[in-house]
């Protein structure tokens, strides 16, 4: 009689072949602490309780925690499960070895990353998603799907596409078919700057079938780019003990005043242009008519060490 909320992503998975095979493929440890996101009824939490030291459950509606409650209530199982009612996006995520989660689709993106970026590192993660959505995570430079979404999963994980899983699996059936990926974290990881690494290919992939140059030529990425270099160019002439202020402009030259001390400065020449660098960097490189569709993690690599070398940064 319960009435599962679908615009919120409560689509059960009901076939135990499917729910056995998931387990399987995330070859659980007795000694494990798995965390699971939105365990609806409790159908993969009560096969995972039988197999591993505890699951955490992380659950925001208040009528779905209490029918996973009434499930385990008096057997053995229930000193093995805690709760965490809320948003999962919302909240730190507690120490675990392994994830495994029928997620609502919904949060996919947001919450791959915030477990990406989850320290300390975990063994792997078991995650169910929109077909689509699993297949940009696996996609190759070259292909349909390739985007940031790809890249930046890749940077961070191994990832895999598992198998298939149809419609008919839940109740109710959702509009789309879902897809199994399992994603492993590289650790360590790269020994890039996130921030920096992201704000690169955002530029990059806007408009992935453009060149390089013509997307680097948007007003508002050469303002970006502009305000970091004089930053740069502020931090890193000046002693740790002067006060950097905001740029003024004066008719013939741009100076970035650095601090009270002795009137320091840094004097940017009158007819600089960060286009230019921009461009001169991309040609350098050899990145000028690439495309950001058939570029791999090696090649924004050398891109992002080519920018930072300049001092040109995206964070």
């Amino acid at each position: 009689g319960l009435l599962f909320n679908t615009g919120a992503g409560q689509h059960i998975l009901k076939n135990p072949l499917v729910v056995n095979s998931i387990i399987e493929k995330a070859a659980l440890r007795r000694t494990d602490v798995v965390l699971e996101v939105g365990p609806g009824t409790g159908n993969l939490t009560v096969k995972m309780l039988e197999k591993v030291k505890k699951v955490i459950a992380c659950e925001i509606d208040p009528r779905l925690v209490g029918e996973l409650q009434k499930r385990v209530q008096g057997t053995c199982l229930a000193n093995k499960l805690e709760i965490k009612v809320g948003d999962v996006l919302k909240t730190d995520l507690p120490f675990f070895d392994a994830c495994v989660a029928n997620l609502p689709y919904q949060i996919s993106s947001p919450f791959v990353f915030k477990l990406l970026l989850h320290r300390p590192f975990f063994r792997c993660a078991i995650l169910m998603f929109q077909r689509e959505f699993a297949l940009r995570l696996v996609a190759k430079p070259g292909t349909k799907l390739y985007c940031r979404l790809s890249i930046n999963t890749q940077l961070l994980a191994r990832v895999d596409h598992l198998m298939k899983v149809g419609k008919n699996n839940f109740r109710p059936p959702p509009k789309v078919e879902s897809s199994v990926v399992r994603i492993e974290p590289k650790n360590p990881p790269p020994p890039i700057n996130f921030q920096e690494w992201d704000g690169l290919v955002r530029i990059a992939f806007v408009r992935k079938n453009k060149t390089l140059s013509a997307a680097f030529k948007s007003s508002a990425v050469e303002q970006l780019l502009d305000h970091n270099y004089r930053i740069h160019c502020s931090l890193h002439n000046t002693k740790t003990d002067l006060i950097i202020y905001v740029f003024s402009k004066c008719a013939k030259k741009t100076l970035c005043p650095l601090g009270t001390k002795g009137d320091l400065f840094i004097e940017i020449p009158e007819n600089f242009k960060i286009a230019e660098k921009i461009q001169a960097v991309l040609k350098d490189t050899g990145y000028s008519e690439k495309r950001a569709r058939s570029m791999d993690i090696d090649d924004f690599i050398r891109l992002l060490h080519g920018f930072n070398s300049e001092g040109i940064h995206f964070s």
